[in-house]
């Protein structure tokens, strides 16, 4: 149907009427265009504005909790919501957004409970059942997951996260070729989607397929050089391959991003091992420990090094401690065996 000029002209002038009777109405329009534009801290002081001059506006206050949240703000993005629930009872994208915030703030149980309602109150929210989606992966509840995460993409189908998190959740249940459909339609709606080729890359490094998984770890470096964990999973790799100084290259680099990564410290190690740097080898070993005390396979590999040292002592005391700590029998009989090899040195 087309509409009359008439009918355009008057309903720009009410919408005119309306701005004017609340000059807020500008501010939370402006704020809405650099929310478009993901100009986040440019929307927020439109926010403000708004806010300052219409306290009673819900959306002002919904809108810069939102904008909040994409910076990781999560305290102030909660006030902004709570504040928008409060004046709208009814606001389900403020449920949503406050949902997001609790999810932010690893509260999972309240996040869930405003999601719930968010969808509740509007079941046509894909942000909503993404959120939730995600909530439940965090908590290894995989299938749950997977059902909210098939109804964002239901209602968003070039929703790119969404795809994104379900084929992680496909990983987690090791349903790889879904995984890897699932995230491959994610690169393909979003090419610079970094974590999507670091997941990629750790299901091929799952199956084995070392090349496929150094591609698309390489690419998530490429397009986040400050992804720790994708330089630790391709370290990991090269040592799998035996190439020792690209691994420790590598896990040197993760480290460096993060240096509370334990297993970054216990394969670094291993390589230094492997190139009969014992010295090296120990520092991170004793790194790794003082990390996590009850590091059983730092103690096992600390073991080889102090016994090519001549440390016999310590290498059977490295080695008994790693027998009390272990739970794993592979782990335990390795480190038997070593120890026989040590009677009598």
């Amino acid at each position: 149907m087309r509409h009359k000029p008439g009918a355009i002209l008057l309903i720009c002038a009410v919408l005119l009427t309306l701005a004017c009777a609340n000059p807020a109405l500008e501010h939370l329009e402006q704020g809405d265009t650099y929310r478009d534009q993901g100009q986040w801290d440019e929307a927020i002081i439109e926010y403000i504005q708004a806010v300052e001059l219409d306290p009673n506006l819900a959306m002002a206050h919904n809108n810069r909790g939102y904008a909040y949240c994409n910076k990781g703000e999560w305290d102030l993005a909660i006030a902004d919501l709570d504040k928008a629930i409060e004046l709208d009872p009814n606001l389900a994208q403020a449920y949503k957004n406050r949902g997001w915030a609790y999810c932010g703030k690893e509260q999972w149980e309240p996040g869930i409970a405003d999601l719930n309602q968010a969808i509740e109150l509007d079941s046509n929210l894909a942000e909503a059942y993404y959120h939730r989606g995600v909530a439940y992966g965090v908590k290894g509840e995989w299938d749950l997951a997977i059902a909210d995460l098939n109804k964002a993409i239901e209602l968003e189908p070039d929703y790119a996260m969404a795809y994104n998190n379900r084929g992680y959740a496909y990983g987690e249940k090791e349903q790889w070729d879904l995984a890897i459909a699932d995230l491959s339609k994610a690169i393909e709606l979003d090419p610079a989607l970094d974590v999507a080729y670091y997941n990629r890359g750790s299901i091929y490094d799952a199956q084995g397929q070392w090349d496929l998984a150094i591609t698309d770890l390489s690419k998530a470096i490429e397009l986040d050089p400050r992804l720790a964990a994708a330089y630790y999973n391709r370290g990991g790799i090269y040592n799998k391959q035996g190439k020792w100084d690209m691994g420790i290259e590598d896990l040197s680099k993760a480290i460096e991003l993060d240096p509370n990564n334990v297993m970054a410290y216990n394969n670094r190690g291993y390589a230094y091992n492997r190139k009969e740097q014992w010295d090296k080898a120990i520092a991170d070993y004793n790194k790794a420990i003082e990390l996590k005390p009850d590091y059983a396979l730092a103690y096992y590999n600390r073991g080889l090094p102090h016994s090519r040292k001549g440390y016999y002592d310590l290498a059977i005391a490295d080695l008994n401690k790693a027998i009390e700590l272990s739970d794993d029998p592979n782990l335990i009989e390795l480190a038997k065996q070593r120890l026989k090899e040590l009677e009598g040195k």
